[in-house]
C-alpha cells in the first residue's frame, strides 16, 4: 500500500511538471504576433511598381495580410489619405507642395528616390538638350527638333495629367517651373512610354524605372540622367518616392511600411527596379528644395 501511494504522488508531480511544460509552449507560441489584415495604398504611378512588387513579397512572408495597390497619381493619393479613403497615400511630391492637402495631419515614410528624365522617341536624332532648349519645347516656342539640332521633325508633347507628382517634379526641377504648352495628357507613365515609343517625334518625361531600349533618355546640359548623379544633386530632376499615412500608421500599414525600408527591398527591390535607394544619398532635399550633406 506504501508503495502504491508514493507511486500515486510520483505521477501527479509528473502530470504538474508536463502541464507547466505545455503552458509554457503555448505562450511562447503566443508571442509571435501573425500579422494579418489588409491595406490599400493608392497614387503615384512612378512609385507604383515598387510597392506592388514589395506588396507581394511582404504576402508571401506574411500569408494572413493583403496589399492592394493602385495608382491614379500623387494628386489622388494624397487627397484619398487625407480624407481617410486609403490607408496609404503614394506621392512623388512632399504634402506641402499639393494644394488642398493638410500636411501636418499626414505623416511622411521616405522608402526610395526616383530619378525623371525627359524622355524622347529614338527617331529624333537627340541625345542631350541644354536646359533652356527643354524648356523652349514644353513650353511651345520650339516646335522642330532641326532647331536643336535633331532631324526635321515635328515636336509632338506627350503630358502627364494635373495632379500627377511626375508632372509637379518635372516643372519644377527641369522647366523653373514654367507651364508646358497644352497637349496630349495621360495618366499613366506605362501608357507615355508606350505612346512616346510609337509616336515620331514625340517627347515626354519618365522615372528611371519606366525608360527602357524602345525610347531614349535626354541627357540636360551634358548630365546624363542616371543614379550616381542623382546621389549627389548633378542631376537635379529626382523626387524621394513617399508613402503618406494619416497619423501614425498600426497593423498592417505600419508594418508594410517598415518592411519598406528593410534591407530585403532597400538593397534588392529598390535597385533591381531602377529606383535608388534612400540610404545611397549624398545630400537630402526639403519641399522648398534647400539642400544639404548628409
Amino acid at each position: 500500500m506504501g508503495l502504491l501511494i508514493i507511486f500515486s504522488a510520483l505521477m501527479l508531480v509528473l502530470a504538474a511538471c508536463g502541464n507547466g511544460d505545455s503552458d509554457k509552449g503555448k505562450a511562447s507560441s503566443g508571442d509571435s504576433k501573425e500579422i494579418s489584415g489588409s491595406v490599400t495604398a493608392v497614387g503615384s504611378t512612378a512609385l507604383q511598381p515598387l510597392v506592388e512588387a514589395a506588396g507581394k513579397q511582404f504576402q508571401s512572408e506574411n500569408p494572413k495580410a493583403q496589399i492592394n495597390v493602385q495608382g491614379g497619381g500623387s494628386g489622388t493619393g494624397l487627397t484619398q489619405v487625407q480624407q481617410g479613403a486609403v490607408e496609404i497615400g503614394n506621392s512623388d511630391v512632399f504634402a506641402e507642395e499639393k494644394d488642398g492637402v493638410d500636411a501636418s495631419k499626414l505623416v511622411d515614410h521616405k522608402v526610395a528616390v526616383v530619378g525623371m528624365a525627359p524622355v524622347a522617341n529614338k527617331d529624333v536624332g537627340v541625345d542631350n538638350l541644354t536646359k533652356q532648349q527643354l524648356i523652349d519645347i514644353f513650353t511651345g516656342k520650339v516646335k522642330n527638333w532641326k532647331d536643336v539640332g535633331g532631324k526635321d521633325e515635328k515636336i509632338t508633347i506627350i503630358n502627364r495629367a494635373e495632379g500627377s507628382g511626375t508632372r509637379a517634379t518635372f516643372e519644377k526641377w527641369a522647366l523653373d517651373g514654367a507651364d508646358t504648352v497644352k497637349a496630349q495628357e495621360q495618366d499613366s507613365s506605362g501608357t507615355v512610354r508606350k505612346i512616346v515609343s510609337e509616336t515620331p517625334g514625340a517627347i515626354s518625361y519618365l522615372a528611371f524605372s519606366y525608360i527602357d531600349d524602345s525610347i531614349v533618355g535626354l541627357s540636360v546640359d551634358g548630365v546624363k540622367p542616371d543614379e550616381k548623379n542623382v546621389a549627389t544633386n548633378d542631376w537635379k530632376i529626382w523626387s524621394y518616392e513617399h508613402m503618406y499615412t494619416n497619423g501614425e500608421p498600426k497593423g498592417v500599414a505600419k508594418e508594410f511600411l517598415k518592411y519598406m525600408t528593410s534591407d530585403s527591398v532597400q538593397n534588392d527591390l529598390v535597385p533591381q527596379l531602377g529606383y535608388q535607394s534612400i540610404k545611397q544619398m549624398k545630400i537630402e532635399r526639403d519641399a522648398e528644395g534647400n539642400v544639404k550633406n548628409i
